[in-house]
């Protein structure tokens, strides 16, 4: 281990790390995020006026979905059997922007942290896809871990 980073070997070069000999616990994470964007666009979300549809159903599917798929996108994350992949979206009070949240649950060896955070990542980009022909200026951001629970290192939650 080099710098306290797990995923180097000795030589300092990348690499999955072995958790096979890591005790099987439940694993919660949830992370959170928004896309900021103009109030006529929060509006046409609200009245179900994008052309493309319902934005929150399918950025809730895709959401779900970037989950199940993330040891595809992101390097060196092991596959992981998903229990359950929960993303919620809802428009915010306080700011003109959406809000989503994403639960990833599981039984495993290793945490679901990488899993949670992809879920709202692709959540929020398929928000931005969805609206990007009235709203180019969206911001996607605020994306974070809030929640973990399970495994050696204990519970996290953000402050």
């Amino acid at each position: 281990m080099s710098g306290g980073f797990s995923h180097l070997d000795e030589q300092g070069s990348a690499r999955m790390v072995d958790v096979g000999a890591k005790a099987t616990t439940q694993r919660t994470a949830t992370a959170k995020g928004r896309v900021h964007m103009a109030r006529d666009t929060v509006e046409a979300i609200r009245a179900g006026g994008v052309e493309k549809g319902d934005v929150i159903s399918v950025a809730r599917l895709a959401g779900i979905m970037g989950a199940k798929r993330t040891a595809e996108l992101i390097p060196l994350c092991h596959p992981l059997p998903l229990s359950s992949a929960d993303v919620d979206l809802h428009l915010a009070e306080d700011a003109d922007a959406v809000e989503i949240t994403a639960t990833c649950r599981i039984a495993a060896q290793t945490g679901v942290e990488m899993e949670a955070l992809t879920a709202v990542s692709v959540a929020a980009l398929t928000i931005y896809d969805m609206c990007k022909a009235v709203d180019k200026g969206m911001r996607i951001g605020d994306i974070r871990l809030v929640h973990k629970s399970g495994g050696k290192s204990g519970t996290y939650e953000a402050a």
